[in-house]
This record gives C-alpha cells, sequence and structure tokens, in this order.
C-alpha cells in the first residue's frame, strides 16, 4: 500500500531527529465522521503519522459551522470543533449518493488499511458500505465504527449527543448538588473519552492484522466511554447495592475532604489529599485549625481518605476546612502549599488559564495551527510522548474538498471526472443553501413584532 499511498499523499512523511518512521508510517486511513467522536479517533492516528482523508458531504462536516458560544471570530470562519479534531487531514468533497461518488470511496478503501466512521448503521448500508460488504471485498482492511450506545440492543441506532450517552451512563446523575438537579459535565467528556477508546481499537486490530493476516471490525461506544470513566463508581455500587449520591464539589465515593474550596478573594483550591504527619501538622497550623493535627480520627494517610471516618465526620471536617481556605487569599495559600510536596493539591482553573500554563507547553499539550480569517490560534496537541518515535501535529484544519484534485487524480480518476464530481458538490451545496435562506425568509415574514 506505500506505493499507492506515496500517489495519494505527494506531501513527504514526517521523519524524527533519529530518521526513524513515526508509528504509523505508511497507514492510510480513510474517515467518514461528523462531529467530535469519530474526527477525534482519526485526529490521534494522524498524529502518529498515519495518512487520514476526510470524506465530506458536499456540504461539509456539519461542526465546521458550529460556532458556540461566545464565539467573536469573524462570520465563516471554521467552528471551534472542527479545528480542534480535524488538524493536519486531507479533505476531499463528493456526493456518495452518485454513482461517481460511489466510484470514489470504493477506490478509496481499495488503498486503505482503516475505514473509520461514526456514521449510523442504516445509513452505512444503504450507501453499500456496511461491513459485511466491506470486509469481503477487503478483507484485511480494519472497518471501525462508532456509535451512541453500542452495535446491539434495541437502542443501537438510536441518535446521540455527548450529554445524553453522559446521562445514559449515569455520569450526569452523580454531577452536582443532591439538592438540586443533576448537572451536564463542563466539557464533551464522553465524545472524547470514547474517541480514544476507539483509537486503541484501531492499534489493537492494526497489531492483530501484523501478527495474523486478518483485518477485523472495531467498535465502541459513547454509552461505553461513559461506562469506562466510572468503572471504580459503579463497582462500588454493584458491589454494595449503595447507590452512591452526588455530592457537589466533593466525589460521591471518597470521604473526607477531598474536593473544592474558595479563597477569600473568590479563587478555588482542590485538596485532595496529605501523605504524611509532617505536612497534616504544617496544614493545620497554617489553616489555623491546629485541633485537627490533634484529632485522633484524622492521623493516618488512610483515616485523610475517608477509612472510618463516619458522614457525620466529614461534614464537620469541610465545614471546619471551608472556613479556613475562605480566611486566606489565592496568593497565601499557593504559597504554603507549593512547600509541602506530601500535599496533593491544585488550583482550579478556567480555560484561559489553561492556555496559559506552562507545564502543558513545556510537555507539547498544546499546538499552534493556523486557521483561515482567524491567524496563528492555539489547539490541544499530541499527548501520546513515545521516546524513538514520537508523533506529532501534522499541520492545519482542511479546507472542504481541498484535497479533491490530488487525491483523485492519484486514484486515477480524469481531471474532467474530478471537475463533474466537484461542480455537483457545489451545486448540491448552493441548492442546499438558496433552500436555507427562504426558510430563513419565510419564519421572519411570519415572526410576531
Amino acid at each position: 500500500m506505500r506505493a499507492v499511498n506515496s500517489i495519494l499523499h505527494p506531501t513527504p512523511t514526517d521523519l524524527q531527529v533519529n530518521n526513524m518512521p513515526e508509528p504509523l508510517d505508511g497507514i492510510t486511513v480513510i474517515e467518514m465522521t461528523i462531529a467530535v467522536q469519530g474526527p477525534a479517533a482519526a485526529l490521534y492516528l494522524r498524529d502518529m503519522g498515519a495518512q487520514v482523508i476526510k470524506v465530506e458531504p458536499p456540504l461539509g462536516d456539519p461542526s465546521r459551522y458550529g460556532r458556540g458560544r461566545q464565539n467573536e471570530t469573524p462570520a465563516g470562519t471554521m467552528g471551534p470543533q472542527y479545528v480542534a479534531v480535524n488538524r493536519g487531514k486531507r479533505s476531499i468533497c463528493i456526493d456518495l449518493k452518485t454513482d461517481a461518488g460511489a466510484k470514489v470511496i470504493q477506490s478509496l478503501l481499495a488503498t486503505a488499511d482503516v475505514f473509520l466512521t461514526n456514521y449510523r448503521e442504516p445509513a452505512l448500508q444503504s450507501l453499500n458500505l456496511g461491513y459485511d460488504q466491506l470486509h469481503q471485498q477487503f478483507p484485511k482492511l480494519i472497518y471501525a465504527s462508532v456509535n451512541g450506545f453500542g452495535p446491539k440492543g434495541p437502542d443501537a441506532d438510536k441518535a446521540m449527543l455527548d450529554g445524553v450517552a453522559a446521562a445514559r451512563g449515569g455520569l450526569v446523575h452523580h454531577t452536582g448538588y443532591p439538592d438540586r438537579e443533576p448537572s451536564l459535565v463542563g466539557p464533551i467528556a464522553i465524545d472524547t473519552s470514547g474517541a480514544m477508546q476507539l483509537a486503541l481499537g484501531v492499534m489493537t486490530a492494526l497489531l492483530s492484522r501484523e501478527r495474523h493476516g486478518m483485518g477485523q471490525r472495531v467498535q465502541t461506544s459513547a454509552l461505553g466511554a461513559a461506562l469506562w470513566l466510572q468503572q471504580w463508581e459503579l463497582t462500588h455500587v454493584a458491589m454494595t447495592g449503595a447507590n452512591l449520591t452526588r455530592d457537589g464539589n466533593h466525589h460521591a465515593n471518597i470521604s473526607w475532604f477531598y474536593g473544592t474550596y474558595l479563597t477569600s478573594d473568590g479563587g478555588a483550591i482542590m485538596l485532595a489529599q496529605v501523605m504524611d504527619q509532617e505536612g497534616w501538622d504544617s496544614f493545620c497550623i497554617f489553616a489555623d485549625a491546629l485541633e485537627l493535627s490533634l484529632d485522633p480520627r484524622f492521623q493516618t494517610p488512610g483515616q485523610r481518605l475517608g477509612e472510618g471516618i463516619t458522614e457525620e465526620d466529614t461534614v464537620e471536617l469541610r465545614s471546619i476546612l471551608k472556613t479556613a481556605f475562605a480566611q486566606k487569599t489565592m496568593a497565601q495559600w499557593v504559597g504554603f502549599l507549593y512547600t509541602q510536596p506530601e500535599i496533593i493539591w491544585e488550583r482550579v482553573r478556567d480555560w484561559q488559564e489553561v492556555l496559559e500554563d506552562g507545564q502543558s507547553f513545556a510537555n507539547g499539550y498544546l499546538a499552534k495551527i493556523n486557521v483561515p480569517g482567524i491567524g496563528e490560534t492555539l489547539t490541544v496537541g499530541n499527548l501520546i510522548a513515545l521516546s524513538e518515535t514520537p508523533g506529532s501535529e501534522k499541520g492545519d484544519p482542511p479546507e472542504l474538498g481541498e484535497a479533491n484534485e490530488g487525491v483523485l487524480n492519484g486514484l486515477g480518476f480524469s481531471d474532467t471526472e474530478i471537475e463533474d464530481i466537484e461542480s455537483h458538490a457545489t451545486n448540491v451545496r448552493e441548492e442546499v443553501l438558496r433552500e436555507l435562506l427562504k426558510s430563513a425568509d419565510l419564519a421572519a415574514k411570519y415572526q410576531k413584532p
């Protein structure tokens, strides 16, 4: 497949300083996905050296246009969601419902190592892209798919967004305060963790193919990712029969002080554990709570994680610490805590502060990219460090269909065929936009003053 890849991807493969190729050098991934869960999985494969061709419909991945809240970027710029999970890929724009589009996808799959999709199963079947058919055609192809609630059961084809999977998997129920409505988790944690599950599955299947010579299907789901995030908590409930309840700014399954506390100037500190007696004594002195250092209930690390501690003890201690933290500023607390290596803590940071964190830059967790209409900006980079064959960010997010000519020429399509494919996609896109404008005008006409 390397010879074909060299045609499809004229850009040289990135080599490391030791002249070793990246882990997935020579692997071609055909990605047919939208939103986050599928694209983020393919992004990891791209960072590790695979060539990723993203197949988009005439309108493109809808996340291209999703702006989100408080977005002041110029109109028409790529949406942050698309930018975050599609950097470094190549985009081709085709209509899979046409004969020409069907020919393109079949030609691509004939050169591919991995087909990665989060389209719903009925849609894939209607496009003749179901697993059984493709496995018969391409027995060494890794067919990776992810959906909302798993490939089996009555809800296998049910539509999903991140929060819905979090609700179904129990994560929402256990987030927030017990006397208030359950809370959504801040980020789209299920989609992104599901993406890593899918990427892990693909890597495992590639290793299996290397050893046994056969492609196979890889399936994960958002519901599975939600359960994976709560392995300890769900096992606790299964073993004990006690259905844990949400506990506000503390963890539902950890007694004692584990949680967040406000400082006098409105900041917040996450206090997790004090590992040794000296650190505990120092903490109690600084907190003006010397009585705690002498309290026999709180002397060992086990006790300070809730061992033998009653709910009444926990409530009492949290109240004392809430008052103590509120007596000093964030600067005072940080100044003290940095002198205590046996205290596990961290200052609660907002997303703007996270983007300015030198620790993330030192480890390459944040990467600089360029976005049309924006210029240079930051996004999350490659997070997996390999000593000899490290991955790397591969460039900016692609414009819709930017690789049509190069990829299709490499597959043997003529200039006329390519022009017809691109013209059709443009016509479909323009027609849809015209209909959307008509709908908007009609809505405005009947809108009450």
